[in-house]
């Protein structure tokens, strides 16, 4: 971990990553990769919940063994793109209750515009998860955390596939308390406020739009 920010060094991470830059992808194989890598990014994501001790009956005898303790976290993502990684996330921790956030970047202006917010009404209570697959300019996911903090939460972490150095720099200087867990910080931003070399845009990549 650096700071807030740790990335998922997994070979088994880097490999899915790597087919997702791949241009020639088509969406139903990078819907599949990007379920796939949700999967291991939410191990490392989920790795410090909170457990107890129950008493069981295995099939040869009695046995003290940890159940997760508590409630279980919510998952937020940022519309449309985030979905991709909801499902992965969703088989890890099927009880989570899911939030949503619609946020788009202006092509203009890169600023983050709010058009949807549903939210759990227990959010303060919860470890919440924020999910999008893109940490570019960071101006989205500053957003969608203030947005979330404005509705009581305060243990908020970010999921995301890919972050540029910029990105990370807004959010640490936006909301330092917030921990990002990405599989691969990329070199920058080129001018139109993509990551380079990233892979694209997200959203379109998944579902055959431009």
């Amino acid at each position: 971990m650096i700071g807030k920010l740790t990335i998922v060094d997994h070979p088994l991470v880097a490999h899915r990553l790597s087919q997702m830059r791949d241009k020639a992808a088509p969406p139903a194989l990078f819907r599949k990769l990007l379920r796939e890598i949700s999967l291991l990014l939410g191990y490392e994501l989920l790795r410090d919940l909170p457990t107890e001790q129950r008493g069981i009956e295995t099939p040869v005898g009695p046995a003290e063994v940890p159940f997760l303790k508590g409630r279980t976290p919510v998952l937020v993502p940022i519309l449309r793109a985030g979905n991709g990684l909801l499902d992965g996330l969703l088989e890890l921790v099927p009880s989570a209750p899911v939030g949503h956030l619609g946020i788009y970047r202006d092509p203009a202006s890169l600023a983050a515009v709010e058009y949807y917010c549903k939210l759990p009404p227990d959010i303060a209570e919860r470890l919440v998860i924020l999910v999008d697959p893109m940490l570019a300019t960071g101006n989205s996911a500053v957003a969608a955390i203030s947005r979330l903090k404005h509705h009581g939460a305060r243990d908020i972490r970010l999921l995301c596939l890919l972050a540029a150095p910029e990105g990370v720099a807004t959010l640490n200087a936006a909301h330092p308390d917030v921990a990002i867990v990405a599989a691969a910080v990329d070199r920058h931003l080129n001018e139109h406020g993509y990551i380079v070399p990233g892979l694209g845009d997200a959203g379109d990549r998944m579902y055959g739009t431009s």
